[in-house]
């Protein structure tokens, strides 16, 4: 090869940046790819959410702005007008309250009840399995057949309850009546709390098992281990049980359920305690036929729950502890 077949500097150059340039090209066409066969993969839930999620909120959107009754055509629309009622109706607040009571007081027991749960079956016992099933079983009973089988068990007049108490010869007991039916309500959160005992599993068998040996060679009790160790390791489990614990409590139709069988809605038969604020919505659906009222409540509803759950993360960014490299964090 002479000299003037040797390749110049400019040629050398031009050939860098075409191979550059398809590498380029090679790494766009690639990643084109990956997002195709993500949005193909993820494309039935995003239809889906679209369809089921997105058009009936914003139809109840719409809704929430008119009168109109499900039936009747003459409906108009009154803007604001079903948003500055139920500011002004001491019912919707006397119910958000119960509900947040609710909230209160069965998302912390639920929690104790799943967490003690997860902590004895995670122990080396002898039909440990069985166990775990057992436990769990009642977390997989759709909630309609549970209220019925509670409703059954508390009858004041052929409830399994009533007729052990008459065989000791105690008085039939009202539960599903005043004051007693808020602790049958309560009852149904702790017998379903298989389902917070199975993530809380989960986590407690993701707990080092060296921090545990460390704090036995120092003496630590199993108190002192348990409360150290194990719970701020749990800390972002409980976050999650807290926050989808409190979702759902505010979102319960167990008290329709429990409540004896009165008009078509059963609405007028449940108990004042009970009142929850979704059954302030259900009667205002089902029994009145005002759905831009009702419509009004569901999005007042989501807007509070927003805010809580926002809440909720401001205050306990400091008391969550997420078990992440730090090295990881950055990358």
């Amino acid at each position: 090869m002479t000299v003037d077949q040797l390749p110049s500097r400019t040629d050398r150059f031009a050939a860098g940046r075409a191979r550059a340039t398809g590498a380029r090209r090679s790494r766009a066409s690639m990643t084109a790819r990956r997002h195709r066969a993500f949005y193909l993969f993820t494309s039935p839930w995003i239809i889906g959410f679209l369809l089921l999620t997105v058009t009936p909120m914003a139809y109840a959107l719409w809704l929430s702005f008119t009168t109109f009754d499900g039936i009747s055509p003459n409906w108009k629309y009154v803007g604001l007008g079903n948003y500055r009622e139920l500011l002004n109706d001491p019912v919707t607040w006397d119910s958000l309250g119960r509900a947040g009571l609710f909230a209160v007081t069965s998302v912390p027991l639920s929690i104790l009840a799943g967490l003690g749960l997860a902590v004895l079956v995670n122990r080396p016992l002898k039909a440990r399995g069985l166990f775990r099933t057992l436990l769990y079983l009642p977390a997989v009973v759709p909630p309609v057949g549970a209220g019925l089988a509670f409703k059954l068990l508390f009858d004041q007049n052929s409830g399994a309850s009533n007729g052990v108490l008459t065989f000791f010869g105690i008085d039939a007991v009202p539960w599903l009546a005043d004051p007693y039916a808020r602790y049958v309500l309560l009852m149904t959160v702790l017998w379903a709390a298989g389902n917070v005992m199975i993530i809380s599993l989960a986590g407690l068998q993701d707990v080092p098992k060296e921090l545990h040996e460390a704090a036995r060679i120092d003496g630590a009790s199993s108190w002192r281990t348990f409360r150290s160790i194990t719970v701020p390791l749990l800390s972002p489990v409980l976050l999650f049980q807290t926050v989808t614990g409190m979702i759902a409590s505010v979102q319960t139709i167990m008290p329709l359920l429990l409540a004896p069988l009165g008009d078509t809605s059963g609405i007028t038969t449940v108990p004042q305690s009970n009142y929850l604020y979704m059954m302030h919505v259900f009667a205002q659906y089902f029994a009145l036929g005002r759905y831009g009222y009702a419509s009004a409540l569901l999005w007042v509803l989501f807007v509070l729950i927003l805010v809580v759950t926002g809440l909720i993360f401001k205050f306990t960014s400091g008391a969550v502890f997420y078990n992440v490299d730090p090295e990881a964090k950055k990358k």
